[in-house]
């Protein structure tokens, strides 16, 4: 997502008009301090519609730096939360965390002040961070998706462990670091009116500089084919073909399937002879609604990541192609509203770093629950814990029952296959 936290309206901002007249306004000026407070006061200085911006900067920074943070802890105190699927949401939550701390204040002061202030360094740094992020994001949305297609759609094909998210998770961090190494390069700082350069750092950016017209149609034509559109297809694509096994196929598991299990134990169930044999298969069968119920609230949550991404990062996709590849804002007689434009489309894009963990919040009562305990107090902390000890070890104490129940039955059956 190239130049998302530099200026945006570099090639606006070179517009003839606008630059003739600070050019002339230079001229009249009496002075260069009148001509720097003209500058702060009318374009500076925040309006009102951006100290909004400012406040929604604010509360999205601390929303997605604290409720990440939250989810990566929640995964990393819970042994039984470190699955497969969780791995590659802390890994989408450090993503999100690192694009917070170091690209979301520097784009809030770019687009505020339209100016780059952090030198040469950064101004390669941030870009290419913010861009990396992006590509994480996309990629490990789609590890996902693909792990979740195996898993529900064809089991038997492809088995994940934590060991191969593992591995995954360290792929991903290192194709999009390498991948997005011309972000690095491109980036440079230079000044809109050249003839304020020894005297105020005020209208500089930093912006791409590829030599020649086709580098950047070439690069970002393909940045928004592989790290947009394509992944995005392909995501829609293996949810349809879950929510077709979940929610409509007849497969084992599924709410028909059990329903006629349920049924048939039913009937079973008025042969007193049989009482125990049906208490072990009824627990089966409530065994298996819970792990459907459990599955498509896993399948409903991540679509909902899903979609809440694809939404939140269309605007600066369109509008970079629209920029880099058509040129279509460089003869723009209405730049304000373009420049509104790129700054909603930046703030969208730190908005889905803090909406992930809200929607993990309402759409997952694990980490619900996960939440809850970290906001309590000590205390009752403690006794928490030792609520969860409690039922853990009824479960288990359950579950070492229902085993026990399960090899007499197979015990009963085996001597009578013995005695026919």
């Amino acid at each position: 997502m190239s130049g998302i936290t530099g200026n945006l309206d570099y090639d606006e901002c070179k517009h003839p008009v606008h630059v003739a007249n600070c050019t002339e306004l230079h001229s009249n000026m009496e002075t260069d301090d009148e001509l720097l407070r003209y500058i702060w006061s009318e374009y500076l200085h925040p309006k009102e519609y951006e100290w909004v911006l400012i406040v929604a900067y604010i509360v999205v920074f601390f929303v997605s730096l604290i409720g990440n943070s939250l989810v990566c802890f929640a995964v990393w105190k819970n042994r039984h939360m470190r699955t497969v699927t969780n791995y590659f949401i802390v890994n989408l939550s450090l993503a999100d965390v690192l694009v917070t701390i170091i690209c979301l204040p520097a784009s809030l002061v770019v687009d505020i002040t339209e100016t780059w202030f952090f030198g040469d360094t950064l101004c390669k740094i941030v870009p290419y961070l913010q861009t990396i992020s992006v590509s994480v994001s996309v990629l490990t949305l789609s590890c996902i998706a693909q792990d979740r297609w195996y898993a529900i759609c064809h089991p038997l094909m492809f088995k994940s462990t934590a060991k191969r998210a593992r591995k995954s998770i360290v792929a991903i961090w290192v194709v999009s670091c390498i991948i997005m190494i011309p972000q690095a390069i491109v980036m440079e700082c230079s000044s809109l009116l050249p003839e304020l350069t020894n005297k105020t750092r005020l209208f500089t950016v930093c912006d791409e500089h590829w030599g020649a017209e086709i580098y950047p149609k070439v690069y970002h034509t393909g940045f928004f084919i592989v790290t947009y559109i394509a992944p995005l297809c392909l995501m829609v694509l293996a949810y349809i073909q879950i929510c077709h096994k979940l929610w409509c196929q007849q497969i084992p598991g599924s709410t028909s399937v059990i329903q006629r299990k349920w049924r048939t134990l039913r009937c079973s169930a008025q042969n007193t002879g049989q009482r125990e044999t049906v208490r072990v298969r009824t627990s089966t069968v409530c065994a298996e609604i819970k792990q459907v119920r459990a599955r498509r609230k896993t399948a409903r949550m991540l679509m909902v990541v899903l979609f809440v991404f694809a939404l939140c990062y269309l605007p600066i996709s369109v509008l970079n192609v629209m920029k880099r590849v058509f040129g279509t804002f460089k003869n723009i007689s209405d730049r304000e509203t373009v420049y509104a434009w790129f700054t909603f489309s930046h703030w969208l894009i730190y908005a889905n770093s803090a909406a992930n963990p809200i929607i993990y919040n309402f759409l997952s009562g694990k980490f619900r629950e996960e939440f809850k305990s970290a906001f309590t107090c000590s205390c009752c902390g403690k006794w928490q814990s030792e609520q969860k000890r409690m039922r853990a070890r009824a479960n288990t104490d359950s579950r070492k029952s229902m085993s026990t129940q399960v090899n007499n039955v197979d015990n009963l059956s085996r001597l009578s296959d013995q005695v026919v």
